[in-house]
């Protein structure tokens, strides 16, 4: 696979104007993509896909050599879910997406198999892969989830224990299938996770995508969506919990790129403890040929204490006027003071009624996901978070 602009414009954020000049990136469908690691200049901080980024804590990950071993995985067996690993020139590899950045770059040029997760089957089906045990050594790891066409399945992709991860995810949703996919960061304290995970939706199919981040020392997730034929459907939702020093990141990308396709795009998050701080930064590109398009992005954040910082970009473009509907909102702020003061007149404590502002917030998320049992697993992370353990 090939870069789809030239390197020393590209890696640069710059792309040729019509007068031969090089100038700024204007739009998303702009940006530089290649599968190889120095077709991208060194990480500085600057970059529009970095500068709200720590690059210092992840160095290692963006330019040092990874291990590109199989990682330790653990996995569920479960009917019309195989699990395997397949080589670098797999047809498959690359059918969902090109990275944007070095970080996953780094991961691509590195890795040596590819994790395979095969969904098939009419039948409603759930299975977990879990990754642990990473240890602190740099590692680079590449991960295709294939739905077959007409099939149903909801994987969760989990990560826990120490990591240093930089990794790619693929995820080829085929004709009329259903699919939903849950990324789940619960790693340790001092672990950091850098993932690029993209999407390729077929004629009539549907994939739920969600994003729960709750432990790491930086983890940024960024899930990019082609909405490639004609009536796909993307419902992506992210919730995220940071403490007291640690950095959780999301860039969503929706490419509405075939008639009558629709995203729904929710995210929430809350922040507590000095130095916590967040990131969501939300593009949806309707390109030219996506008429009918039914598109509407949010983000929202609540603040829990002193010293800490949401950052919250919504952005809209749009290449045709004739669409359904599209929107964007965003919102960050501190507890309702009139909801406490409903709660609390009530009876009710004021640190309990903060307790059930925070949970009503984020229950939002979590009664969508659609699995009682990762639901309850869930609700039982967000006390712990609220009680600091």
């Amino acid at each position: 696979m090939t870069s789809t602009a030239m390197p020393t414009a590209g890696q640069h954020g710059l792309v040729a104007h019509s007068d031969g000049a090089f100038v700024p990136v204007q739009t998303r469908s702009e940006r530089f993509r290649s599968v190889n690691v120095d077709d991208f200049a060194p990480v500085n901080g600057r970059e529009h896909e970095w500068k709200l980024s720590p690059v210092a804590a992840f160095a290692d990950l963006t330019s040092g050599e990874l291990d590109g071993s199989p990682l330790p995985i653990e996995t569920t067996d479960v009917a019309g879910v195989a699990v395997s690993s397949i080589p670098r020139d797999d047809a498959r590899i690359g059918a969902a997406g090109t990275p944007e950045d070095r970080a996953s770059a780094n991961a691509w040029t590195n890795f040596g198999e590819a994790l395979l997760v095969s969904v098939t089957g009419e039948d409603e089906k759930v299975a977990f892969v879990t990754r642990t045990g990473l240890g602190d050594t740099p590692r680079a790891a590449h991960t295709v989830i294939e739905a077959a066409p007409n099939s149903r399945g909801f994987i969760v992709l989990a990560g826990t224990g120490d990591a240093r991860l930089s990794e790619n995810v693929e995820i080829i949703v085929g004709d009329g299938a259903s699919l939903t996919v849950v990324s789940l960061q619960e790693w340790s304290d001092e672990a950091v996770h850098l993932s690029s995970q993209f999407a390729r939706l077929g004629r009539d199919s549907f994939l739920k995508h969600i994003v729960v981040s709750l432990g790491g020392k930086v983890v940024r997730v960024n899930p990019s969506t082609h909405l490639a034929e004609q009536g796909a459907d993307i419902e992506s939702l992210g919730l995220y919990f940071a403490d007291a020093g640690q950095h959780l990141e999301q860039q969503v990308f929706v490419h509405h790129d075939a008639p009558h396709t629709k995203s729904r795009v929710t995210y929430k998050g809350a922040l507590q403890g000095a130095g916590a701080r967040t990131v969501w930064i939300g593009d949806v590109l309707i390109g030219n040929a996506a008429v009918g398009t039914d598109s509407y992005e949010q983000n929202r954040n609540l603040v829990l204490t002193e010293g800490t910082r949401a950052d919250s970009v919504p952005n809209l473009e749009i290449e045709t006027g004739d669409i359904e509907g599209a929107g964007h909102a965003s919102a960050t702020g501190r507890f309702d003071d009139e909801q406490l003061f409903y709660l609390m007149a009530r009876g009710i404590r004021e640190d309990e009624a903060r307790r059930l502002v925070v949970r009503g917030f984020l229950t939002d998320i979590v009664q969508k996901i659609g699995s009682a049992d990762l639901e309850a697993r869930l609700t039982a992370a967000i006390e712990a978070e609220l009680e600091g353990r």
